[in-house]
């Protein structure tokens, strides 16, 4: 009898069903995906998308699920997971730097540093990958993805790759809006040359910041909410007084109050209610309505 390997299977065949998707999130918690498929690469999504034209389109697409809480219930329907795929990084002719979107922001950050290209150094402060980034116009100190995108490379449900211009998206502080159908599979992403020693030394102390700063050792999913126009979340939840306050193994984070972490025995619901409570105790003590930055998906717990 012959045993075929993952890699000569067919995409329909590689499908999982009720896949965990707590091993698949950094807040460690949410139950299952329905249908569960990772593809080698960019052409084997093509492949898989091809095959089942008919089919409904996916719930979600992961990369790291660093900014993402899966629901108690799970996720009906597909989940298409590119974190560890869709890992090519290289440079294009007219001087842009081409990223699939499951490359980490970190190894973006490090190719960049190696290769003296400046512009791309706070991409060592996101802890996802660029597929996420893209989704979101993620940022950190003072960077935003956006502000670096000369195209992206679009996948619809047929499996048609499509190259867009950024005139085509609406994009803001942690939003962006482009065509409904379509969702991001790469980046061309504008450089600018600069001094190895001054790019590595600015990400040395993004790095630094982050450790000092941020609640690194627990389960999290980075910033919870966005900081309102002039302010800063974590100002105004602590100032409430919510900074330590838990909920069964969800805790504000002692260190970062906009951080909401794990203990390692909570659940999704947990985060949730956490979130909730957070948001109304905000809007009684500072009169402001928190706006999330992470994502909330799937089904909760029949009660």
């Amino acid at each position: 009898m012959t045993v075929m390997l993952a890699a000569e299977m067919l995409p329909q065949e590689r499908v999982r069903r009720m896949e965990p998707m707590s091993q698949h999130t950094s807040w460690r918690v949410g139950g299952p995906a329905e249908l569960f498929f990772q593809p080698q690469d960019l052409a084997d999504l093509c492949s898989y998308l091809r095959q089942a034209p008919n089919a409904e389109p996916p719930s979600l697409w992961l990369g790291l699920g660093s900014n993402l809480l899966v629901r108690d219930g799970g996720i009906p329907g597909l989940v298409i997971c590119l974190a560890g795929r869709l890992t090519v990084l290289q440079m294009l002719d007219d001087g842009n730097l081409r990223v699939e979107s499951g490359v980490t922001c970190a190894r973006l950050a490090r190719y960049c540093a190696d290769a003296g290209l400046a512009g791309g150094e706070f991409f060592a402060g996101i802890p996802g990958t660029l597929g996420g980034a893209l989704a979101m116009n993620a940022g950190a100190h003072d960077g935003n993805t956006w502000e670096q995108v000369a195209a992206v490379e679009t996948i619809d449900r047929f499996g048609v790759v499509r190259i867009r211009q950024p005139a085509e998206f609406e994009v803001g502080y942690r939003s962006v809006r482009g065509v409904a159908g379509e969702w991001f599979v790469a980046a061309h992403l504008r450089m600018i040359s600069g001094t190895q020693s001054l790019i590595r030394e600015q990400m040395r102390e993004i790095l630094r910041w982050r450790k000092q700063a941020q609640p690194l050792d627990k389960a999290s999913a980075g910033s919870v909410f966005r900081n309102p126009a002039g302010g800063h979340a974590a100002r105004l939840i602590e100032t409430a007084g919510l900074k330590g306050s838990q909920n069964g193994g969800a805790m504000v984070s002692p260190k970062h109050a906009n951080f909401i972490v794990n203990d390692g025995t909570a659940t999704a619901t947990d985060i949730e209610t956490l979130i909730n409570r957070v948001r109304q105790r905000v809007q009684q003590v500072h009169g402001v309505e928190l706006e999330l930055e992470v994502h909330i998906v799937g089904v909760p717990v029949e009660s």
